[in-house]
């Protein structure tokens, strides 16, 4: 029986002694192992069930591996994160704690449950390994990076490898997100450019680590909320959505507050997302190649590095604002505006469905006032170079502006701010 994974062996000697462990494991392969048998010999009959099995760890610079006693020597096993990957082995002789990580879970609870019966001294069912040199073959289970371009290439029979940090499937004409992918809890990087994706899964969140993601040249039509809504929101830095045809991003899309790199290039957009400014990490923006006639109002609150606006159907200001002012306020807007202004916790189980949708969707007056159905929307220009250092051109007259809406909560707001929108 093996286990493909990180092992550090940490001597409990070392903290006396002033010493510290390097801190990072190296690639193993951890064999449950059985003694040969002495050629002839049949087993004594009445022997001690499980006798001489031990724990082999073998890596690239030791193939031939450093063998553990286990019956009855196990001090301790820590599982609280084995759904991750990772457990450590605590012996009493020699002292040490062998750290297991970057494992498959469903092979680590196998083989952590067969070490807990060597230790008992019980029968072990599982065949046992044994105690052989392990062949190099054995080490290119632990491939970080896979490169697949193109169809025939790609794995139908086999997995993929599970200590993958960097996947590329490209040009292999995938009509879906193939599941076994998410089964892959150490990726950070996801390529899926150039195939027929239509859909995202609801479980593409099950990739705790992803930091970059490129869907490019795929055939998607919207945006999932869930996918906003997952563990995504505190690890994705890069997210590649160019020429695909998303007609409108949710506003739940802000709540990937990590995103550093953005391309909505070639799309079918109309606006940008109302939230925008939530992206406060956000640093390169292209949107290239849309629909949108106009900027969102806390879009001005981004701090870019470069902006690609080129080629979408920019409006100019209207003369003459949109007056949406109700007097007196109804109830649902001075309900709206006391929980947004005291940051009160709303949900759906707390509130109807639709509720949360408009608080959700709240405008921001230019005095910072919230603002549900009760305003007056105008829209002037903004010059790019106030927000990013970086401006590719609006279109092919050199220009540097784009128009950008902005709210008014009331007449007064509206008069004092007449000027900006001069």
């Amino acid at each position: 029986m093996r286990l493909h994974c990180e092992v550090e062996v940490l001597s409990r000697h070392l903290p006396v002694l002033g010493l510290k462990s390097r801190g990072k494991g190296v690639r193993a392969v951890v064999s449950l192992c059985q003694p040969p048998r002495r050629s002839g010999l049949q087993p004594l009959a009445g022997a001690e069930p499980g006798r001489g099995a031990c724990l082999l760890v073998s890596t690239m610079k030791d193939k031939h591996g450093t063998r553990y006693q286990l019956k009855e020597n196990i001090e301790q096993l820590f599982t609280r994160f084995v759904d991750e990957g990772k457990a450590t082995v605590r012996l009493k002789e020699p002292p040490v704690d062998i750290h297991l990580s970057k494992a498959s879970p469903g092979n680590l609870k196998s083989f952590l449950s067969a070490v807990r019966m060597a230790h008992r001294g019980c029968d072990i069912s599982i065949p046992l390994s044994t105690l052989t040199p392990v062949k190099t073959s054995e080490f290119e289970k632990f491939k970080t990076k896979m490169v697949i371009t193109s169809k025939k290439d790609y794995p139908l029979s086999r997995s993929f490898p599970y200590s993958l940090e960097h996947l590329q499937t490209s040009h292999c004409r995938l009509a879906r997100v193939d599941m076994r992918m998410l089964c892959l809890k150490n990726l950070r990087k996801l390529d899926l450019s150039h195939n027929c994706i239509k859909k995202l899964p609801a479980t593409i969140g099950d990739l705790t680590h992803l930091q970059e993601l490129n869907l490019n040249d795929n055939h998607l039509e919207s945006f999932a909320v869930s996918f906003c809504q997952s563990t995504l929101q505190k690890t994705l830095q890069s997210l590649d959505l160019s020429k695909n045809k998303i007609k409108a991003l949710p506003v739940q899309f802000c709540q990937l507050r990590e995103l550093r790199n953005l391309n909505l290039s070639d799309n079918e957009l109309i606006h940008l997302p109302f939230k925008i400014g939530q992206l406060t990490n956000l640093r390169f923006l292209s949107a290239a190649r849309n629909k949108i006639t106009n900027l969102p109002c806390e879009f001005k609150v981004l701090s870019l590095e470069y902006l690609d606006l080129f080629g979408n159907a920019f409006e100019k200001p209207g003369a003459l604002p949109i007056i949406k002012l109700q007097v007196p306020l109804t109830l649902l807007e001075s309900c709206a505006q006391t929980i947004l202004s005291n940051r009160i916790p709303y949900g759906p189980h707390i509130i109807p469905f639709h509720v949360c949708r408009d608080l959700d969707t709240a405008k921001t007056c230019v005095c910072g006032r919230l603002c549900l159905e009760s305003f007056i929307q105008g829209t002037t220009t903004i010059n790019l170079h106030s927000i990013a250092h970086t401006v590719v051109l609006v279109d092919n007259v050199d220009r540097m502006e784009a128009p950008i809406i902005s709210y008014f909560c009331s007449l007064t707001c509206y008069v004092n701010s007449s000027d900006i929108l001069k």
